[in-house]
């Protein structure tokens, strides 16, 4: 259960969760977006998507408090 960000063309950045385990030399990640819909997603291991902060740490004032500090981060903040 890891959640990470993947870049949309209309939302800037989207929600996916992880469903299956990564393994080196994987070219895919099988992920289901928040709104049900699983997909592939391509990826370039030395690039993998940045990690989404837990939902305890929404809404946080102080930046430097999330665990996770990259732009889909600051900006769902």
């Amino acid at each position: 259960y890891n959640r990470v960000w993947i870049p949309d063309n209309e939302e800037v950045w989207q929600s996916a969760e992880i469903t299956k385990n990564y393994k080196a030399g994987d070219r895919f990640l099988r992920m289901q977006l928040e709104d049900g819909t699983e997909l592939n997603y391509p990826v370039d291991p030395s690039a993998l998507p940045p990690l989404r902060n837990p939902d305890i740490l929404v809404g946080e004032n102080d930046l430097t408090a999330l665990s996770y500090l990259h732009e889909p981060a600051v900006l769902h903040n």
